[in-house]
């Protein structure tokens, strides 16, 4: 989306080479690198972009996002785009945001169904390694476990983890469904991206060249999320037809009022920033 924009509106003088599947290396690694500008572009996890800048988490406290129409309205807003350029800005040095996208809302998955909060009472659950996540998945009950993504299929398999959480892409194009049977849609929390350009190649673009680029981003922000969710959907009616187990119909009121209070506490352990972005966020309509 960002490519074809982009060479839209530069008339075929700029475009982009994508390299899916961590094939420059970890998320971690290339929100390094497109810092020292040794990668022009990262569209990359906000929880990743935490490791940079630990506000970031604040896109993943859980249930601030409401429903997916919650979520693609928030992801295209322009207060918000403008309020986690800030954030981000605060503390990332060499490289800044331009936009936002999305990978769908994040949903739990194991050998067992989550129907209400009770049941992950002791579950070991492999978690990002974000303080959002050890923070509001032992107040559920459960125990976290951290590994790198590539490691959860074999953890899955020999319990190592009980369970996972992730989008449903993610679930499926992994093949996590093998070890991990029944997936619950929980929608605990978005899988939110956001887009950073190098300052080595910002400063090195003329004022057009800019502008063409800002509107490229501009577009995935707008038009993105809405397209994450319809392959969400997709994924889910391939893994139904599989005969994956799916349980829709998931009590979120225990998660959610045991997540409330915790919302704020997030927040403003993370700093300003955050706090201004979660206001922004419940704001939406």
């Amino acid at each position: 989306m960002f490519n074809k924009k982009l060479m839209e509106l530069s008339k075929g003088t700029l475009s982009v080479n994508q390299y899916p599947s961590a094939q420059l290396g970890t998320e971690a690694q290339t929100m390094q690198k497109v810092q020292t500008g040794d990668i022009d572009f990262v569209m990359l996890s906000t929880a990743n972009a935490s490791t940079a800048q630990p506000e970031s988490g604040v896109f993943s406290i859980h249930f601030i996002f409401r429903n997916e129409a919650h979520a693609i309205k928030v992801l295209g807003d322009p207060t918000i785009i403008s309020a986690m350029k800030e954030l981000y800005a605060a503390k990332i040095k060499g490289a800044h945001m331009i936009g936002l996208g999305s990978q769908g809302l994040r949903h739990m998955y194991g050998k067992k169904p989550i129907q209400k909060v009770a049941d992950l009472k002791g579950v070991k659950m492999r978690v990002q390694a974000t303080v959002t996540e050890d923070t509001t998945f032992p107040a559920y009950g459960a125990q976290v476990v951290h590994m790198p993504f590539g490691e959860v299929y074999t953890a899955l398999q020999t319990g190592v983890a009980d369970m996972a959480e992730n989008g449903i892409n993610n679930y499926l194009i992994n093949k996590h469904y093998e070890p991990a049977p029944v997936l619950s849609l929980t929608e605990h929390e978005a899988n939110n991206a956001a887009l950073f350009v190098s300052d080595k190649v910002w400063s090195s673009l003329t004022d057009a060249q800019r502008q063409w680029v800002q509107a490229a981003a501009d577009e995935v922000s707008k038009s993105e999320p809405t397209a994450a969710f319809k392959l969400e959907q997709e994924a889910l009616a391939k893994l139904e037809k599989m005969g994956v187990k799916v349980v829709k119909d998931v009590d979120k009121s225990g998660f959610a009022q045991i997540s409330k209070p915790i919302q704020d506490k997030l927040a403003s352990d993370l700093g300003p920033n955050a706090v201004k972005v979660l206001n922004l966020v419940r704001n939406v309509q």
